[in-house]
């Protein structure tokens, strides 16, 4: 273990670690091997879910404080480079930053929690590429994500929204800046929502802060392997987050270990309806129009605020 945690924190090479617990290249790297693996296994279902309805509601009700009620986090992507791909594969992985890499997409909230995961696809894709690919709105299309229900000047609104940047589609569940603001109203939301969707970049940096080995570039052959580490880094990196948590946090109740799980949301098991339901989700997620009129009412909403103070 000793190993396989300076190979993760430091990214140094298997065989430095001989030197420090006197062990071979080959062991080092299966006991690194066997410690993600069981990280993975043992800790994803807590430290690597989705929020249930508590962590819901208490990221609603932080979120609203900064300004934006319904927001659930801030998502975007991250490339690591793959210094070993195999030179048949490295066309399809080489991106913008013409070395090959791996994408991961992820969604973390105001405390820098990692609570959405998404690694594997080649350095080639974009962001768009990836969301079409990724889980993210899964348990939502499927009608078992927990319910979002809030009110922004005067409309209701039944289901969350991320942070994204630029690249993102206008869907009702991103809510992105606003390219080159002429209104002092468009100005302060570009500028509080660029500085809210920070959340995530920083995630970003602690995470390749803390272990090192998702800095620099991956030694390993095998993209199983290259998942495990990541997911293993992300599960660790949110257990450093619940144990450093702030107290006046943690006396307001913001332990997640905690939290019971969500109620079961019963689903409907005849087929057709089954169907039916996920394509009306899917249609609502994909709204241009409610994503245009949510960012209209954030605009308001946030200037109201700003008046304010």
């Amino acid at each position: 273990m000793t190993a396989a945690l300076r190979i993760l924190a430091y990214g140094v090479a298997a065989d430095s670690t001989d030197e420090y617990v006197r062990i071979g290249e080959s062991t080092a790297v299966e006991s690194l091997k066997k410690f993600v693996k069981a990280v993975v296994n043992i800790f994803s279902e807590e430290y690597l879910r989705s929020p249930n309805s508590n962590d819901i509601a208490r990221l609603l009700a932080v979120n609203e404080k900064r300004g934006f009620p319904g927001m659930l986090g801030s998502i975007d992507c991250m490339h690591w480079k793959w210094k070993n791909c195999p030179t048949a594969w490295k066309g399809q992985y080489t991106g913008h930053s013409r070395e090959p890499t791996l994408i991961l997409e992820a969604i973390a909230s105001y405390d820098r929690w990692i609570w959405h995961a998404f690694f594997g696809l080649p350095g080639s894709h974009n962001d768009i590429n990836v969301l079409e690919h990724s889980s993210v709105f899964t348990e939502l299309a499927q009608g078992r994500a927990p319910p979002v229900n809030y009110s922004i000047n005067g409309h209701d609104y039944t289901m969350g929204y991320y942070l994204a940047d630029g690249i993102y589609p206008q869907w009702s569940t991103f809510v992105k800046t606003i390219s080159a603001p002429v209104e002092a109203k468009k100005k302060h939301f570009a500028r509080v929502q660029e500085a809210c969707r920070k959340d995530v970049e920083c995630a970003f940096g602690i995470l390749q802060a803390r272990f090192s080995i998702v800095r620099g570039p991956a030694r390993f052959w095998d993209e199983a392997t290259l998942n495990d580490i990541m997911k293993a880094c992300i599960i660790l990196h949110n257990m450093i987050i619940e144990d450093e948590r702030d107290s006046n946090e943690v006396q307001q109740d913001d332990d997640y270990e905690q939290v019971p799980e969500s109620i079961p949301i019963p689903v409907s098991r005849e087929p057709t309806i089954e169907v039916q339901n996920f394509i009306q989700s899917h249609i609502r997620i994909r709204n241009r129009e409610t994503h245009s009129q949510l960012q209209a009412d954030l605009v308001e909403h946030l200037w109201q605020l700003h008046g304010q103070s």
